[in-house]
């Protein structure tokens, strides 16, 4: 089995250590991962901007770049359900407007390969107890994409409830959108941050010392929110409390 880590431009930027937790995660389960150097940004930023031509050469990229990998592996929702949803439809695009087959065989490559790590872990391993060690009280965040596009359904929690030492606290009202929404939380501010502080004071009413989710992108917004309010929960990605062990307890 030939796994490639697809890191996704959120966390080579702002949280590189949610990668790492991947690596050690899913060699801990016995899998060889590799890091193919050539990838990039999987376009969903200008696609959602409407920038689609601009998506194009960032299609094919990926596609180059993970080409003969049995599998890819990103812990991000967003980006998944990115290549999974938009990339076909970049290529239906391309196609009919008379530009050839290029992309559509580009998406076709690449869609079925590709997987959020919370479903590789559970569809593809068949694992659920990961051998994780986390001793404190979590409540945890569906993101929009992994929730509604790509339909991980009870695969975290299943993954969380397994993690000896932690307890699992239900988040109210957690299928609610966290506001973030990638260029939206830009472009409307204001509704954005009224999300956020939804989200924020649902989950600090869980007395949970942590707020987890599959998306750093969502994590970002609702813990910079955390941040400003100086509260005392923080966020944490789904990939480091996994990692997490009794001889290497997550930061």
């Amino acid at each position: 089995m030939r796994v490639a880590l697809f890191a996704t431009c959120v966390n080579d930027a702002v949280y590189p250590s949610t990668a790492i937790a991947t690596v050690k995660l899913l060699e801990r389960l016995g899998v060889t991962v590799d890091f193919p150097a050539a990838q990039t940004c999987c376009g969903q930023p200008q696609f959602n901007t409407g920038y689609r031509r601009e998506t194009e050469p960032l299609v094919e990229r990926m596609t180059r770049a993970f080409e003969g990998y049995d599998y890819v592996v990103t812990p991000s929702g967003s980006c998944v359900a990115m290549v999974r949803d938009n990339y076909p439809r970049i290529g239906d695009k391309a196609r009919a407007e008379g530009r050839g087959t290029r992309l559509k065989d580009a998406a076709t490559s690449l869609v079925p390969r590709t997987y959020e790590l919370t479903e590789f872990v559970v569809d593809v391993l068949g694992v659920t107890d990961v051998g994780a060690y986390f001793p404190h009280t979590v409540t945890y965040h569906p993101s929009c994409h992994g929730l509604r596009m790509l339909g991980l359904g009870d695969r975290p929690r299943r993954l969380l409830e397994a993690v000896k030492g932690l307890e699992l606290v239900e988040l109210p009202g957690a299928e609610e959108c966290c506001g973030f929404g990638g260029t939206f939380a830009v472009k409307n501010a204001d509704v954005s941050t009224a999300m956020g502080n939804d989200k924020v004071r649902n989950a600090l009413s869980t007395g949970a010392e942590v707020l987890c989710g599959a998306d750093n992108s969502c994590l970002m917004h609702i813990g910079g929110i955390l941040h400003r309010q100086d509260a005392p929960q923080r966020a944490l990605h789904i990939a480091e409390i996994l990692a997490s062990t009794e001889e290497e307890p997550a930061a």
